[in-house]
């Protein structure tokens, strides 16, 4: 009976609207961290106690062609380019006040006979040297790095009017080598650097000794940050540096996509004579699909379905993308048990929380395509109306190179140009770009989408059912005695559309959704993606770690090994002694603040559970330490500890400034709120987190292994492993 029920009849009633959550009002902490005698780590940046050049061990790195970081910091009243080698560890650095004049010679010498490495310099520390080395004063550079910084103007443009010319020296920029787009500082923590540190001070205060000290100090924390960096990327670089030499242009600072644009347009301008430039095509444009011959489909539905397609319009946006008509990007596609949709991005399954297992009846097979995109590119003779049919003379020697490189097990090179072939197809929509063409990059994507549901319905009306389908892929669960008619499928479709396929066979697949899964192949390895993967594991792909920040990877090991091999969530916990799987990275915009509140002490308490209590932790010798102190790796005795717990926990409540990047770990016994320093609001996922910028030798005692075992509980359940 219904709950409004009266007699007969009922009464209707607007449903009772919830309560509002009361939103709690927070307040911005006090920034204490911008008061003068706010001097963080001032003892250890006063005894800085760093490897030096002298002039007989610098002579003797520049005959070893020894490779050196290099960053630069400027105060309206300090000036400072630091270097270090990337061999040795040595370091040198020039700096300038209202007291003391620049080494110009110095600097220069070392810019012009060393190959120096940095993040972001080409725009910023590479003019901001040239202009030092000119002989300008500290304001002078602070306003030049002000303009640069907040106006935004180009490096050429400040050169120009100050009649400096741009230093011409031996350098690679990492900003661009590096995937997608982070700060140093989140890059070192994705290679779980020692340290993270933001800048220690405003950028426009005039800077005491003290602070000037501790900005020294940092800046050559930076730099062993970008030393971690440049490691991490030596592959890339090293590629870099092959293509420039193959092709003539100096590709060692660009992305895969620069690299693709560059290397193309250099060719093109070879074969034709002349310079190649970007169209220019006007927002507004619209473009039809062009269906190639081999996309037929069997069912009417799908017919339908192909018509919709044909006559959609894509037009080009104010940005120069291009959009997705409506009638398609709300366009469900059903077939058999599964929806698929389109996008700009390719075609997608809707599957969540759900598992799919191989067993004696039934196999379980992940089908890609090989280079599917360029495949598509090549198959149909497509190129940029604006370069011409040469455009396929360059881009097939780029794909066969990759081809070539895989089938030889080069992984690096065959993934790096596996990444340039893909960047190339990404400038097809940027009108930034020589490449740019909407409507080549229209004709490939729905292309590749249309030939893919081409198969996925031939395979469904034949009994094959297809469980997940991703931009160039499929995962099929197949009855085993419709194994052939499963390979006669995939020939036929080969022949069709003149694509080729690679298998690799599951024992079981996991999905959270389309984009995030764990697959277990025959071997017992497994292949996750999304949420679930774990680039800390490959150890032979460090570069690989630079795609996302770390966020409680023992959990996705915890995972995997309950999956894989039954192994309960809390013995991969506990049998861990590695402080890096249980850390998570996090950009902060404005920075972050962690509040330590007052606690109360409990009576009858024990010194050694008050300074437990307070957050310190045991070390060797019999000796306490404490994470959240400036000096991180301090060890204090019984006695010292004591008293530091009493006033820690009774006294006063104590903020500690983390800066934009941030590192932490779940404690058990770490109480206060970390919030956003512009606004006071609660960080993400911070409940219960301990700071921890700088990464200890030893595994914290306050580790809360019930936190990271419930949150591997939760990947289990987002996985469909638990029945709702």
């Amino acid at each position: 009976m219904r709950p409004d029920s009266i007699g007969f009849f009922w009464q209707d009633l607007p449903p009772e609207k919830k309560a509002k959550v009361e939103k709690v009002k927070r307040t911005p902490p006090p920034r204490d961290w911008e008061k003068p005698d706010y001097l963080p780590g001032l003892k250890e940046a006063l005894s800085f106690n760093v490897p030096m050049f002298d002039s007989d061990t610098l002579f003797m790195a520049c005959l070893n062609r020894e490779k050196l970081v290099f960053d630069i910091e400027i105060y309206p009243n300090y000036f400072l380019a630091a270097f270090a080698s990337l061999e040795t560890g040595r370091v040198i650095y020039f700096e300038s006040t209202h007291m003391t004049q620049l080494d110009t010679q110095g600097l220069s010498f070392v810019l012009h006979n060393f190959l120096t490495i940095g993040f972001n310099s080409i725009p910023f520390d590479l003019p901001m040297a040239a202009l030092a080395i000119a002989g300008k004063s500290v304001p002078e550079l602070k306003h030049a790095a002000n303009q640069i910084i907040f106006e935004q103007m180009r490096a050429s443009d400040i050169l120009k009017t100050a009649k400096v010319k741009k230093l011409q020296v031996d350098h690679v920029d990492l900003i661009e080598v590096a995937p997608l787009r982070a700060s140093l500082k989140i890059y070192g923590g994705r290679l779980h650097a020692p340290k993270m540190q933001d800048l220690p001070f405003p950028p426009d205060i005039m800077l005491s000794p003290e602070q000037i000290a501790i900005v020294r100090f940092y800046c050559i924390n930076d730099l062993s940050n970008t030393a971690f960096l440049s490691m991490a990327l030596r592959e890339q670089v090293s590629l870099r540096e092959s293509m420039s030499q193959q092709y003539g242009i100096d590709l060692r600072s660009k992305s895969d996509a620069q690299i693709a644009e560059a290397v193309i347009t250099h060719e093109l301008e070879k074969i034709s004579g002349h310079r190649v430039y970007r169209p220019k095509i006007d927002p507004g444009t619209f473009y039809k699909y062009n269906t190639p011959s081999f996309i037929r489909y069997e069912t009417p539905m799908m017919n339908h379905m192909l018509q919709i397609v044909q006559g959609a319009y894509f037009v080009v946006a104010d940005t120069g993308s291009i959009c997705m008509p409506p009638e398609l990007n709300e366009l469900e596609i059903r077939i058999a048990n599964s929806v698929y949709r389109m996008g700009i991005g390719g075609l997608h399954s809707s599957e969540e929380s759900t598992y799919h297992k191989a067993d004696e009846k039934k196999l379980l097979r992940d089908i890609d395509v090989e280079s599917f995109y360029p495949k598509i590119i090549l198959n149909q003779g497509l190129y940029p109306h604006h370069l011409g049919p040469a455009f396929l003379i360059v881009y097939e020697q780029i794909v066969s190179r990759r081809l070539a490189a895989k089938g030889r097990g080069d992984k690096v090179v065959s993934d790096s140009l596996k990444i340039v072939i893909n960047g190339s197809y990404g400038k097809l929509g940027s009108k930034y770009s020589n490449l740019y063409s909407p409507d080549l990059l229209i004709q490939v994507t729905i292309t590749g989408q249309l030939s893919l549901l081409m198969l996925i319905e031939r395979l469904e009306l034949r009994g094959i059912s297809v469980v997940s389908a991703n931009t160039d892929g499929i995962v099929v669960s197949c009855d085993r005695d419709k194994e052939g008619l499963l390979n006669d499928i995939i020939a036929w479709w080969e022949r069709d559309t003149n694509f080729k396929m690679e298998a690799t066979d599951y024992i079981a697949i996991y999905s959270r959704d389309v984009n995030s899964y764990v697959a277990i192949k025959k071997d017992g390895k497994t292949k996750t993606k999304g949420a679930f993967a774990n680039p800390w594991a490959d150890v032979k792909n460090p570069a690989g770690r630079l795609h996302k920040n770390p966020s409680c990877q023992i959990c996705i090991e915890a995972v995997e090994a309950m999956l894989t091999k039954g192994v309960p969530i809390m013995t991969t916990l506990k049998s861990s002694k590695d402080v890096r799987k249980f850390v998570s990275v996090r950009t902060v915009k404005g920075g972050a603040v962690k509040l330590y509140d007052p606690i109360p002490i409990p009576e009858h308490s024990t010194p050694e559970e008050l300074i437990r209590r307070a957050g310190f932790y045991e070390a060797e010798g019999g000796t306490w330490r404490h994470p959240a102190y400036e000096e991180n790796l301090a060890h204090f005795s019984t006695e010292d500890a004591y008293k530091s717990a009493q006033t820690m926990l009774t006294v006063f409540a104590r903020q500690e400034y983390l800066g934009k990047a941030v590192r932490w770990y779940y404690s058990n016994n770490c109480p206060g709120d970390m919030v956003y320093a512009s606004s006071g609001n609660l960080v993400p996922k911070s409940a219960g987190a301990r700071p921890l910028m700088e990464l200890p030798n030893e595994l914290p005692s306050d580790i809360d292994f019930a936190w990271y075992e419930a949150e591997a509980e939760g990947l289990l359940e987002d996985l469909g492993y638990y029945p709702k």
